[in-house]
């Protein structure tokens, strides 16, 4: 029995597709196949596909809502497992618990409606309740470190564990869980009791401030370098003339420096290079070298 067959047998009823162009996914529009792109409906169908990759010693990886990465040209071999279909939130008190594929905008838009304060940071930051956790996103001064009260995540080896937010370890865009290989599948957050009207004007407010500051209405990967100490990134490259600076189809933007648009059909090698370029030509004018917040994943063509 070839791997496909076993595969179609032992996951029967799961979501997968063969050979799947990952650019339909990623925020960036770039991003070459997947061999097994997997939609579990819920946490048992994840197992099983993590346990099957693992028996049949084929690679698996979650990636979230691709929002904060680029995908190589090549592709991912094995499993790339998309978690939106696990999107369920449930409010509890003043405590949030939000399935890793819940959009991460939508769930600040539930604490909203419930008049529970402490999320309005993230009201614009695009991606899934997962992958802010992973990344430790934050904006305008607040983190998800903040909040986080614990999670459950699925180890590498198929088992499910909570962790408490002192066991992650959170740093700036860090987290226990990237050194681990496990998982997030859902997390809880600590909110308080606010005014309704007060949330959401600091929410309006902030998003005001996103739109009129940065590139939305072009595919990117959001902010693709980390904070410098002492500096802002978009800064640095502004400063160094790189504004509008373009490899092949992918340019910086000239709204928010620290973006990088796709504006002509690029590909996820011109994103590479403007990023190594951009990284090169601020390091000689400023002497600072620009430190990756976007992940690159899969292989070159």
């Amino acid at each position: 029995m070839s791997v496909k067959e076993k595969m179609l047998e032992i996951l029967e009823g799961i979501d997968i597709r063969f050979k799947e162009p990952l650019h339909s996914y990623s925020y960036t529009k770039v991003g070459g196949e997947a061999d097994y792109l997997v939609f579990p409906r819920n946490r048992f169908e994840l197992v099983r596909v993590v346990k099957f990759a693992n028996q049949e010693d084929i690679p698996w990886m979650v990636l979230g809502n691709a929002s904060n990465i680029i995908v190589r040209d090549g592709g991912i071999r094995g499993f790339v497992i998309l978690c939106d279909k696990l999107n369920n939130v449930s409010v509890d008190g003043y405590t949030i618990e939000a399935e890793a594929g819940a959009n991460l905008i939508e769930t600040t838009r539930i604490a909203l409606r419930h008049s529970l304060t402490g999320f309005e940071f993230a009201c614009g930051i695009p991606g899934s309740v997962g992958g802010a956790v992973f990344m430790n996103a934050g904006a305008y001064g607040g983190e998800i470190a903040h909040i986080l009260q614990s999670c459950k995540v699925l180890t590498k080896d198929g088992e499910i564990e909570t962790l408490s937010a002192k066991d992650l370890a959170f740093g700036y865009r860090q987290s226990a869980i990237q050194e681990s290989g496990a998982v997030v599948l859902s997390a809880k957050f600590a909110l308080a009791p606010g005014s309704h009207q007060i949330i959401k004007q600091e929410m309006d407010r902030l998003t005001h401030l996103r739109e009129l500051k940065q590139p939305l209405e072009y595919p990117s990967c959001g902010s693709v370098f980390k904070r410098p100490v002492g500096h802002f990134a978009g800064q640095l490259i502004s400063e160094a003339g790189l504004k509008g600076y373009r490899v092949g189809g992918v340019e910086v933007s000239e709204k928010h420096a620290g973006f990088m648009i796709n504006v002509a059909s690029g590909t996820a090698k011109d994103y590479e290079d403007l990023i190594e370029s951009v990284i090169e030509k601020v390091k000689e004018h400023s002497g600072v070298t620009l430190e990756r917040e976007v992940r690159i994943l899969g292989e070159s063509k």
